[in-house]
């Protein structure tokens, strides 16, 4: 059974073009309480993502338990203090100012987890490049994002933790490597601009500069 296909006009255009940009790493939250269903719905929308061979290697963990929340927690404060260790000067006294993780406000945790054993896919455009399931899972990570801040939501990707660490603690099976950890809520402030960039630490580049002709 044939469909036509959707036509998206200028006005949609427009309009994810604006959800690109209003798109924000979001590390500030309310405490307010996000609906279970409106959770599982953007998964279901993250779900649509592409993937090789039709592998769909992505695994979702809802960390819910509160003992669970406070070992990531700890995590990332081990993990962050390491990283400010690598700074000196200037930049380290702007980095100990960031809040870089919405971790104990945030009132969804999501540990997004890629399934390198999978056999869904029978092995399709993994030959050359296995690493296609990490990418694959990625951009699930990027439509749940996308999604989340359509239905009014901020995520947060946070990045400075250890891995092996937190699988271990979130007693997921061997075979999946965390590709991400995204803290979701209803965001305190709105911007279209990175956080980052309005602190100082670094500025946007234009994209002339980042193309290559061959």
């Amino acid at each position: 059974m044939s469909h036509d296909p959707p036509v998206f006009d200028e006005g949609f255009q427009n309009r994810l073009a604006e959800l690109l940009a209003w798109r924000r790493d979001v590390r500030h939250f309310r405490s307010s309480p996000v609906p279970p269903a409106l959770v599982t719905h953007l998964l279901e929308l993250a779900a649509l993502a592409p993937s090789v061979g039709n592998s769909q290697p992505w695994r979702f963990v809802l960390v819910e338990e509160p003992a669970r929340r406070a070992k990531v927690i700890a995590n990332f404060e081990r993990a962050n203090a390491e990283a400010l260790a690598d700074y000196s000067g200037e930049q380290a006294r702007l980095y100990a100012t960031l809040k870089l993780a919405g971790l104990k406000e945030a009132p969804v945790h999501l540990a997004v987890f890629c399934d390198e054993d999978t056999a869904q896919g029978h092995g399709l455009g993994r030959r050359t490049m296995p690493e296609m399931l990490d990418y694959s899972t990625v951009m699930a990570v990027y439509g749940f994002w996308l999604a989340a801040r359509a239905h009014g939501l901020g995520v947060g990707w946070v990045s400075i933790l250890e891995p092996e660490t937190l699988t271990r603690d979130l007693e997921v099976p061997a075979g999946w490597k965390l590709v991400a950890y995204l803290c979701v809520g209803w965001p305190e402030d709105e911007a279209d601009t990175p956080e980052l960039e309005r602190r100082g630490w670094e500025h946007r580049r234009s994209v002339a500069g980042q193309i290559m002709k061959r």
